[in-house]
């Protein structure tokens, strides 16, 4: 009897079709001079590759994330095997006791007890109004709650030993592959990188593995017997309801990405290039588009999207997929909203581009207009399109998290930056304050926007041919 089935969403196939497509651009620009100069500019970027590599943590939890199952229920022998309604993924395996480990309401971070008083009954006392026990956090510690901040920094120097161990072990990988691929034998790997003799920018990799391991594995050892970042009010850890927003964000930054890049990009060098009443139409196109404030525009399809899920509930057998339609839904709209600017600036450079001399020379010789488009044009554009994408991406991520706010991004049951500070909103409203919520969802996205534009600013200055 198989312990689980997989399930295939519609989102999950495009995260992976884009790590298929990521796999082939590296290929590409392996064999392309050009472009491999221009990434090992990137490289070379001590903020570009300290950036990356927070960008690499976050991808490595969406990914996990984006592997869907559904576990198989009990039954009696010789019966079909049935499967479960809810949805998990590795993430969710992986962090079980954060999944499964609920309170009654809300709790601070590293808390043994609830925020609020409760009436409860004392033996030989009666009823009193007190803060009752949690049922999971700081259970280990049997009540005894002036222990809480000796146990928690013994486990947070434990959890730094073993982070810092860990990064030893890698640094020294490092270090030998630097050694290996040095042609002088006698150089030593830990002076190249810490002198910033090498290429690629190794020094800054490492020392920003480092700060993450050192805050990451006292957070993870923590999170074990500890709500770390708090509950919320149905109890639920919100350390876990961070994890779980990364994927939502990579796919508002990335699958609307997708969806917007090929109609810019054709309709911007079309109109560049053939002009005339082609040109014409296509700005017609997008200058009507823009005159439409965006977020109403949003908010209706938004709005029509969900009447139609809602009138056909026999196209989901699970509230994940339910909740996936809406997530490409907001994709899409967002996608066809956010094209025009990449395919005004396209259009400018490609109405310049048409008047160089190797241009007009092909037109000549009676070379056809798609061949120079695709062998002239588009080559000479990418690095626009590259820096556009790498520089949306943060903004997306916001959008989703002020649609959310105002209720008309992604499905109320699926987790993400935006519902959290939504959520939150009413928490600050009582007293005392719940702060907590809104503080790890805006720290959490802002360390992942922050990177998204460091990043954005080390592809721009690598690829744009102004730059010194």
């Amino acid at each position: 009897m198989t312990g689980f089935q997989i399930v295939v969403l519609w989102s999950d196939v495009l995260v992976w079709l884009l790590v298929a497509a990521g796999v082939g651009v590296g290929l590409l620009i392996a064999r392309n001079p050009p472009l491999r100069a221009a990434w090992r500019r990137v490289g070379a970027s001590r903020a570009g590759m300290a950036s990356a590599t927070v960008l690499a943590a976050f991808v490595a939890v969406g990914l996990l994330d984006s592997l869907h199952y559904r576990v198989a229920l009990d039954g009696a022998p010789g019966q079909k095997t049935r499967y479960a309604v809810e949805v998990l993924s590795v993430l969710d395996a992986l962090a079980t006791p954060l999944r499964t480990r609920n309170e009654k309401t809300y709790s601070a971070p590293f808390a043994t007890r609830l925020y609020a008083k409760e009436t409860v009954d004392v033996p030989g006392v009666g009823a009193v109004r007190d803060y009752p026990p949690l049922k999971h956090g700081g259970s280990h510690l049997a009540g005894r709650d002036d222990e809480v901040a000796a146990d928690v920094a013994f486990r947070a120097f434990r959890g730094a030993v073993i982070g810092f161990l860990a990064w030893m072990a890698i640094a020294a990988l490092v270090a030998a592959a630097v050694r290996a691929g040095d042609s002088a034998v006698d150089a030593a790997g830990w002076r190249k990188i810490w002198r910033r003799e090498t290429v690629f920018a190794w020094d800054a990799v490492l020392a920003t593995l480092l700060a993450m391991l050192l805050a990451g594995v006292p957070l993870l050892l923590l999170a074990a017997d500890y709500h770390v970042f708090g509950t919320d009010k149905v109890g639920q850890d919100v350390f876990y309801q961070v994890l779980k927003s990364v994927r939502t964000g990579l796919i508002i930054g990335l699958v609307t990405t997708l969806v917007m890049l090929p109609v810019a990009v054709l309709l911007g060098i079309v109109a560049g290039y053939f002009r005339g009443w082609v040109d014409d139409v296509i700005q017609y196109v997008y200058t009507v588009l823009n005159s439409i404030p965006g977020v109403l525009l949003v908010a209706a399809a938004v709005l029509m999207m969900q009447v139609v899920i809602d009138t056909h509930p026999q196209w989901f057998a699970t509230a994940a997929e339910r909740a996936d339609l809406r997530l490409l839904a907001l994709c899409f709209i967002l996608g066809v909203t956010s094209w025009t600017g990449l395919c005004r600036l396209l259009r400018g450079e490609t109405l310049k581009l048409r008047e160089l001399e190797y241009i007009q020379a092909a037109q000549a010789f009676g070379v056809s207009s798609w061949r120079i488009i695709v062998r002239h044009i588009l080559p000479n554009l990418m690095h626009i399109v590259i820096i556009a994408l790498v520089m949306d991406f943060s903004g997306l991520v916001l959008a989703e998290a002020v649609l959310s706010y105002v209720g008309i991004g992604v499905d109320p049951t699926m987790t993400s930056f935006g519902t959290m500070i939504n959520n939150a909103r009413m928490e600050l409203g009582r007293e005392p304050v719940v702060w907590w919520s809104l503080a790890a969802a805006f720290a959490a996205m802002f360390v992942l926007v922050l990177a998204a534009n460091l990043f954005a600013d080390a592809v721009r200055d690598a690829f744009d041919p102004r730059a010194a």
